[in-house]
């Protein structure tokens, strides 16, 4: 065993115990693909707080049409799972975007229909409904899950069982004053989604 002198200098003239560059790495933010898909969520919605619903998207005019939006700014791209072949959309859809893009499903009615979403490599469950059985199913997923909620019993069981924003649905029934009621009541800065039949 030898032990290096002070000053000395090890292989091609580096002293002892310095960091060549090569070994020694800046600290840089974490690109959008390495965090978390709540944490990318949050991001794209900060970016622009609306997300892209393609009801009824072909598989054909997946990539063409999410493209369009995301060159508008969309972030956050929903494909319904009662639009043909979803799964297929979503897939395409995840591969061809950058990573700043979130990609997910809507109508979203089961534990197994998360499951597929996982496999598809979708990365956010939107519901029409607020089947904690389903949140939780999301939150066990690592996914960030936006329930369809109606009344403010709806809304706090969501929120309980690990909903990470709240849609308003149908948005048509939930008018202003509904939306400044649940505001004067939910915890600060929950997100409501209002959404449309």
């Amino acid at each position: 065993h030898r032990t290096r002198r002070p000053g000395r200098t090890g292989p091609r003239g580096r002293a002892a115990g310095a960091l060549s560059a090569s070994t020694h790495t800046a600290m840089t933010p974490p690109t959008p693909a390495a965090l978390s898909p709540a944490a990318r969520f949050d991001a794209a919605f900060a970016a622009l707080p609306l997300v892209a619903i393609l009801r009824g998207l072909r598989p054909e005019r997946a990539v063409a049409t999410a493209s369009v939006l995301y060159d508008a700014g969309f972030r956050v791209i929903e494909v319904p799972l009662n639009s043909p072949d979803p799964f297929v959309s979503i897939a395409a859809v995840r591969a061809a975007l950058p990573g700043d893009a979130v990609v997910g499903a809507g109508t979203v009615l089961d534990a197994a229909s998360v499951a597929a979403l996982v496999q598809a490599g979708g990365e956010l469950v939107v519901m029409p409904h607020a089947d904690t059985a389903v949140i939780r199913a999301a939150v066990a997923a690592g996914l960030p899950c936006v329930p369809g909620v109606a009344t403010p019993t709806e809304a706090f069981a969501a929120l309980a069982a690990g909903a990470t924003a709240l849609k308003l649905f149908p948005a048509e029934m939930l008018g202003p004053p509904v939306l400044k009621a649940l505001r004067a009541v939910l915890p600060a800065g929950t997100r409501l989604l209002p959404v449309g039949s």
